[in-house]
């Protein structure tokens, strides 16, 4: 995996957690005397994310909470004016929900509801997980357009009518990121997560609230994240500093 097919420490380490898992399990059962996989060395995977999220104008927030960045903003407006009423609802789910990209796709028109006065969207995740993310006017106005008054089947469809899968997402996200004009060698859906979770961040939510609205269950998580934010600036020797101004 290293050698011939080039791939990152991160994926070879996920995929050979799955070989040492199954090992383990068939120790457990006791089909096995030992694990071949138990020495079995793991390459070293950075404490950073090593995926980009799109650049965003540092101290520009609008609209409240979120600073979008540039080049969001311009696949937001790509997305907004295609033709394909689907590519709006995409990429404010990936970008201003943070959904996963299996999430997105896999969202039905049934998921929608109405929690405590908030506008719901029922989101299955990881470990089959469910939780109610609420939507943004935006949002809403977005998926509004994607459903065009269905009453069932799935929020996000292709050319065929059928359901959007990951593959038709990512050739939909690099169609608008050409309309829009964006110097970006390879996006992928993961990016839009990505910029979701570096931009509330520099919002000034905080890490704990980010990580709920992410979805980690690990905080690490969410500070892998943090590759692309400018985090000297708010390094905490400058608060000890600017405290302790009166003393120095």
């Amino acid at each position: 995996m290293q050698e011939i097919r080039r791939y990152k420490p991160a994926t070879i380490s996920r995929r050979l957690s799955v070989v040492v898992g199954f090992y383990r399990t068939c120790l457990f059962d006791g089909l096995l005397d030992a694990s071949p996989a138990e020495h079995v060395r793991r390459p070293h995977v950075p404490p950073e994310s090593p995926t980009l999220g799109l650049s965003h104008p540092r101290g520009t927030v609008l609209r409240g909470w979120r600073c979008l960045s540039l080049q969001f903003e311009a696949m937001l407006h790509a997305a907004r004016s295609s033709p394909n009423i689907n590519d709006f609802a995409l990429v404010t789910m990936l970008g201003l929900l943070g959904l996963r990209i299996f999430e997105a796709c896999g969202a039905d028109i049934e998921d929608l509801r109405e929690e405590h006065g908030h506008r719901v969207l029922k989101v299955r995740g990881k470990g089959a997980k469910v939780v109610l993310t609420p939507l943004p006017p935006a949002v809403q106005r977005a998926i509004e357009r994607a459903v065009d008054r269905r009453d069932a089947g799935p929020i996000l469809r292709n050319r065929r009518q059928a359901r959007m899968d990951r593959h038709a997402a990512t050739r939909r996200l690099r169609h608008l990121a050409e309309d829009s004009d964006m110097s970006l060698p390879r996006i992928h859906p993961h990016m839009l997560r990505h910029t979701f979770v570096t931009t509330m961040l520099d919002a000034g939510v905080d890490l704990r609230d980010g990580q709920i609205a992410a979805r980690h269950a690990d905080p690490r998580t969410t500070m892998r994240y943090d590759r692309a934010r400018k985090y000297l600036d708010r390094h905490p020797n400058y608060i000890l500093a600017a405290y302790m101004a009166s003393g120095t």
